[in-house]
């Protein structure tokens, strides 16, 4: 489990100082798959950075399993480091080395000897994808594949916790998604725990399960990936969630908001009900015989659950009572009057 404590981090600068981070607190139980996203300038890379001290913070504590690691001398701090393994955006292969070599690396490091060390390195590449590219050079791949061999290569220590840093952002979509999927295999048959740094909304709904937040270095909403989802509390949260507009009347245009107001309206919110089915709005008139006016929609598919709200109007109140009625009949919806 990694415990981060009241973490602040300021940089001092020629026009003067910058606090990067200020009072973090997360807790990422063993397992998760934890992103943390916010904008440009957020502090993620900064909080990222810290988990494992590459970058010392200025106050506060970062806790793996119980250790306080900015209490540890450096050659503890070093051992520890092994089991806090990290990938980048830009990949950081050794150029001069195949993509065994590279693997090996770390192993090498830790003085493992090279027979154990290249089966190691092979059973890895194997696991991305790419044994046989064991003896190409990181010019000869595409970037999916040299993001695979900084995964082999990350995984070569048999680490607890793997830290990934914008790690699709220089790939194309495509790529992108065949990685999310490789790091989800790794979570799930490694039992790795994975913190996500994105500015990538995508990304979290791809495959996280928890999220935070992070807003000019503070941490403005935690929690789980279908609680954000569903009913994001916090402005930059409605930013990230609904881009276009926040999921409540008050995010909405002028015309919606005076659609919202009028009479036998019906507010229905999402919290993870099933995408998969035939559309509930559709449902209703054709069970129902019941006509819904859309005075204003902003629904997003997360997996095959779907998250959000809608603002339905009715000709009638007997209409919107028997339209709540049905709505309240279906799992992770919640129907109520406006």
């Amino acid at each position: 489990m990694i415990e981060i404590k009241n973490l602040s981090k300021i940089f001092n600068t020629k026009g003067g100082t910058v606090q990067s981070l200020k009072n973090v607190s997360l807790r990422i139980e063993d397992g998760d798959i934890f992103g943390i996203i916010g904008m440009s300038g957020a502090g993620k890379s900064t909080l990222v950075r810290s988990i494992n001290m590459l970058e010392r913070p200025t106050s506060g504590s970062v806790e793996i399993d119980g250790v306080d690691l900015s209490q540890l001398s450096r050659k503890s701090l070093r051992k520890m480091r092994r089991k806090i393994t990290m990938i980048f955006q830009s990949f950081n292969l050794l150029t001069q080395r195949n993509c065994l070599k590279n693997v090996c690396f770390p192993l090498e490091l830790a003085g493992v000897k090279k027979a154990v060390a290249e089966k190691r390195a092979i059973e890895l590449l194997d696991l991305v994808g790419l044994k046989e590219k064991a003896y190409s050079y990181p010019a000869q791949l595409s970037g999916g594949q040299q993001q695979r061999v900084a995964i082999a290569r990350a995984l070569a220590s048999n680490p607890k916790v793997l830290l990934c840093d914008e790690a699709t952002s220089a790939l194309d979509p495509l790529t992108t998604n065949s990685i999310l999927e490789l790091i989800q295999k790794i979570n799930r048959e490694l039992k790795i725990t994975v913190v996500v740094i994105t500015h990538q909304m995508s990304v979290v709904e791809k495959i996280c399960n928890k999220v935070a937040i992070l807003e000019k270095g503070s941490v403005v909403e935690t929690g789980s990936v279908q609680e954000i989802f569903s009913r994001p509390k916090s402005d930059a949260a409605k930013k990230l969630v609904f881009p276009n507009g926040d999921e409540s009347a008050s995010g909405a245009s002028s015309d919606t908001v005076f659609l919202a107001k009028k009479p036998n309206t019906v507010r229905v919110v999402f919290n993870g009900a099933d995408a998969a089915e035939k559309p509930l709005v559709s449902r209703l008139a054709s069970e129902k015989g019941i006509l819904s006016n859309i005075a204003y929609a902003q629904t997003k598919s997360v997996g095959e659950k779907a998250f959000g709200s809608m603002f339905l109007s009715y000709s009638s109140k007997e209409e919107m009572e028997q339209a709540i009625q049905f709505f309240s009949t279906i799992p992770d919806i919640i129907a109520e009057v406006i």
